[in-house]
């Protein structure tokens, strides 16, 4: 992985939802990847306020990451990013999206995003790997990572690829070449952050979809690292 800058769009900034052991949503990108031993430099945009990159770069990753809002939702902000997203990717730029940015990128693209009526995803879940490309990454064909998430994509853009799939989301991953890698889960969650979710932020949740997640969190072990040198591999091609 050649370190390059990394593009962080801010979609949220989850305010009260965050422990004092996390400084700001970005860090969790932060870590996970110096964690891979990716040395990147990082800009941030607000982008949920309206910042959005001046210039596109296609050296450079531009990552999208969750959001609390839903990526069908006509807000200014995300019509602006839907604009900007497609603008990036007719000029080449290298789009990395996770869980509203998974979505959001697929809209933008061609692709569809709705609520899922089976319910609210959470904890950590297992998926199966179609990609060949991917499966390199994960040689059991089974992808693992954490979930917070009610709305999901239900049809790909185009030309994407579906890299894995699960009977709970149809499209848990999916890419387009070497420019566009998304997922519907959070590489850059750790466990204690999802814990923390479930304990302290979880009253619009069902019990027993609550309880479920909490336990999947010590039978499963999440596999966010390998799903980003899979991201930033591929990216790299470019």
């Amino acid at each position: 992985m050649t370190p390059r800058c990394i593009n962080i769009l801010l979609c949220d900034t989850f305010p009260g939802r965050l422990p004092v052991f996390i400084p700001n949503y970005e860090s969790l990108f932060m870590d996970l990847f110096a964690s891979i031993g990716v040395e990147a430099s990082y800009n941030i945009y607000q982008t949920w306020q309206g910042e959005l990159p001046a210039t596109i770069n296609a050296d450079e990753i531009y990552l999208v990451p969750g959001s609390l809002d839903s990526a069908y939702d006509d807000k200014p902000w995300i019509l602006s990013l839907v604009h900007w997203i497609q603008r990036a990717y007719s000029r080449g730029a290298r789009l990395m999206g996770v869980c509203f940015g998974h979505q959001v990128i697929a809209r933008a693209l061609g692709g569809e995003v709705k609520k899922y009526e089976g319910g609210f995803g959470a904890g950590v879940r297992a998926s199966s790997v179609v990609d060949e490309k991917m499966k390199n990454y994960f040689p059991e064909g089974q992808m693992r990572l954490l979930y917070s998430h009610h709305d999901q994509v239900t049809a790909l853009p185009p030309e994407a690829v579906l890299c894995a799939t699960s009977d709970f989301c149809r499209n848990e991953s999916y890419r387009i070449g070497n420019q566009v890698v998304t997922f519907q889960g959070h590489p850059e969650f750790t466990v204690a952050y999802s814990r923390h979710l479930l304990t302290n932020c979880s009253d619009d949740i069902d019990e027993a979809v609550r309880l479920k997640a909490l336990r999947s969190l010590d039978e499963m072990t999440p596999m966010g690292q390998s799903a980003a040198r899979y991201a930033l591999d591929l990216l790299n091609e470019c």
